[in-house]
């Protein structure tokens, strides 16, 4: 009775992920293509199915511009120069819009000359689908 047993069942084998060691050239080429923008730290994760806690320490450890602890400061400075800029942009668009409504303003007063000097009513007789 246990030999019907034994043979009825299945082995089942396990699959157990290899440890793996990276040279440091190839961590190096990795953080560089991370830090060129070639490649997210995401697909470098699930591309050489490695942690990403892993390659965050390769970053920190080959990166020149990433170090672990690192605190980005915002000045006062910025923020001027940042408010500036969009100063600059506001009015660059208050502009473009002054320019459109002039337009628009024209083409009205073409529209009011066209139908007193033609003595129809272009507005009322304009039919824009068609």
């Amino acid at each position: 009775m246990s030999n019907s047993k034994s043979k009825s069942v299945k082995s089942i084998k396990l699959n157990i992920r290899q440890r793996r060691v990276f040279s440091e050239q190839f961590k190096r080429e990795k953080v560089a293509q991370i830090s060129a923008g070639e490649i997210s730290i995401l697909s470098l994760s699930k591309l050489w199915n490695v942690s990403m806690n892993s390659i965050y320490k390769w970053v920190y450890k080959y990166s020149p511009d990433h170090k672990k602890g690192t605190t980005m400061v915002v000045q006062k400075d910025s923020e001027a120069t940042k408010l500036y800029e969009l100063q600059q942009k506001i009015a660059e668009l208050e502009r473009a819009i002054g320019q459109k409504q002039m337009v628009i303003d024209y083409q009205d007063k073409l529209i009011e000359i066209a139908s007193r000097e033609l003595e129809i009513d272009i507005k009322k007789n304009f039919n824009p689908g068609l």
